[in-house]
C-alpha cells in the first residue's frame, strides 16, 4: 500500500513539472504609435479618451489655425486682383479692326476721287494741284493703313506677353495658397491607425506646439510575444512556425494562444535580467516575437511563455 501511495506521488510531481515547462518566456507588447501636434496653436476640439476605440482616418481633434486662414484669403485676395489686369485680345482686336475698316473705306472714296478728278483735268474743269493732292492724300490712306495692319498683327503678340507677365505672377501666388493650405490642414488631428487609446497626453484648451504629443494608440487585436531563447533552442524554430503561447488563468491554471513566429533576431544579446531561458546557464540569448490573436484578454506588458510544438 505504501508502495502505491510513493509511486502515485511520484507521478503527480512529475506531472506538475512537465505542465510548468516551458521553452522560451516573454511579455506582450503591440506596435505604438504617438500622435503629436502638426501646429501651433490652441487646441479648440479634442474627443480623444482613454480606452477608446478610434479608426484610421478619424479626425479627433482640431487645433487653431486662424491666422493660416488669413494668410489664405490675403494670397487669394491678391490673385483675384492680377485675373482683373488681364487683358481679353479679342477687345483690342476688334477695336483695331474697325479703325482699319474706316481707313480703306477712305482709301476706296479718294480713289474714285482721283478718277473723277483726272477727267476734270482732261477737260480742263480742274487743276493740276487738286489732282496732286488727292494723290497725296491715297499716298497718306495707304501709309496709314499698312500701319493699322501691323497694329493688328502685333496687338495679339503684345496683349498675350502682357497676360503672361500677368500670369507670371499668379503662378507662385497659387503655390503659396496651396502650401498655406497644407498648414490649415495640419490644423486636423487625424487619427492615423486603427485601435485603442493607451495613454492621453492633452486636454482641450491646451497650448499645442509642433511635435508635443498629443496621445498614444496602438492596435491591440494582435499582439507579439518578445521573448528569448538560447542558442541551443535556436535550430529548433523557423520564421512561420506555429508554437503555443501560454498566460496564467487563475492560481493553477493555463490559458493557451495559438502562436506563429514573426520574427527572429540575427544578432545575440546577454540576458535581460528579468527573463529567465530555459538554460539558465546561457548568457546569450536570441530575441523572437511572436504574433497572436487577442480575444480581450491579453494586455501589453503581461508576461507569457512559449511551448514548441511537436
Amino acid at each position: 500500500m505504501k508502495r502505491l501511495i510513493v509511486f502515485v506521488a511520484v507521478l503527480s510531481l512529475l506531472s506538475c513539472k512537465q505542465n510548468n515547462a516551458y521553452d522560451a518566456s516573454g511579455n506582450f507588447e503591440a506596435d505604438e504609435v504617438i500622435v503629436s501636434a502638426q501646429q501651433n496653436g490652441i487646441l479648440m476640439q479634442y474627443t480623444v479618451e482613454e480606452g477608446k476605440q478610434l479608426k484610421s482616418g478619424d479626425t479627433v481633434g482640431k487645433i487653431d489655425v486662424r491666422s493660416a486662414e488669413l494668410q489664405k484669403e490675403q494670397v487669394q485676395a491678391s490673385i483675384e486682383a492680377l485675373s482683373q489686369k488681364i487683358v481679353n485680345p479679342k477687345d483690342q482686336v476688334e477695336l483695331v479692326q474697325r479703325q482699319l475698316v474706316v481707313q480703306e473705306a477712305q482709301l476706296e472714296q479718294q480713289l474714285r476721287e482721283r478718277t473723277r478728278t483726272e477727267n476734270l483735268v482732261k477737260s480742263d474743269a480742274a487743276t493740276r494741284k487738286q489732282l496732286d493732292d488727292i494723290n497725296a492724300a491715297i499716298d497718306q490712306l495707304r501709309k496709314q493703313i499698312e500701319v493699322t495692319r501691323q497694329q493688328l498683327a502685333l496687338n495679339t503678340y503684345n496683349t498675350n506677353t502682357q497676360n503672361r507677365s500677368i500670369l507670371s505672377e499668379k503662378n507662385p501666388l497659387e503655390k503659396s495658397a496651396a502650401q498655406i493650405q497644407e498648414q490649415i490642414n495640419k490644423g486636423l488631428v487625424i487619427n492615423p491607425i486603427g485601435g485603442t487609446v493607451l495613454v492621453n497626453y492633452a486636454l482641450q484648451g491646451e497650448l499645442q506646439v509642433v511635435g508635443k504629443p498629443l496621445y498614444k494608440i496602438a492596435n491591440i487585436d494582435k499582439l507579439c510575444l518578445r521573448a528569448y531563447i538560447t542558442g541551443n533552442q535556436l535550430p529548433e524554430i523557423k520564421l512561420g512556425g506555429q508554437v503555443i503561447l501560454r498566460v496564467d488563468n487563475g492560481k493553477d491554471n493555463y490559458k493557451e494562444y495559438p502562436g506563429t513566429i514573426t520574427w527572429i533576431s540575427d544578432k545575440s544579446e546577454f540576458s535581460p535580467k528579468t527573463i529567465q531561458t530555459k538554460d539558465e546557464r546561457a548568457n546569450l540569448v536570441y530575441a523572437i516575437k511572436v504574433r497572436v490573436k487577442n480575444d480581450g484578454y491579453l494586455k501589453i506588458g503581461m508576461y507569457g511563455e512559449v511551448l514548441w510544438t511537436k
